[in-house]
């Protein structure tokens, strides 16, 4: 064994006893309430974890779509999706937010 390695093997030795200490006492009391807000946080997010939940509507997925349109996409036969104005798609009526209308200046 070298004389570099044989002094690193002490050094980590002796460092990792000096850690053992720091381990086995406690530098502070902990305060009665540790950890209470990562309970409360746990308690609050699982409300209730068997809830059984009537499905009501199906959901907008579609096997055998999907696999078609995975043999499309793989074989290179993509349907494009048609192009949309915003006209198409907002309908009609408006009206918006925005900068008050009249255009005076400040002074």
């Amino acid at each position: 064994m070298s004389v570099l390695r044989a002094c690193a093997v002490v050094a980590a030795l002796a460092g990792s006893s000096m850690l053992g200490g720091c381990i086995l006492m406690a530098q502070h009391p902990l305060d009665p309430h540790y950890a209470q807000a990562v309970h409360n946080d746990v308690v609050a997010q699982i409300a209730d974890p068997e809830a059984a939940y009537a499905r009501k509507v199906e959901p907008a997925a579609d096997g055998t779509r999907a696999v078609s349109a995975n043999r499309r996409y793989l074989s290179g036969q993509v349907i494009q999706p048609q192009a949309q104005t915003t006209s198409q798609v907002a309908g009609s009526g408006g009206g918006g937010g925005g900068a008050p209308s009249g255009g005076g200046s400040s002074k």
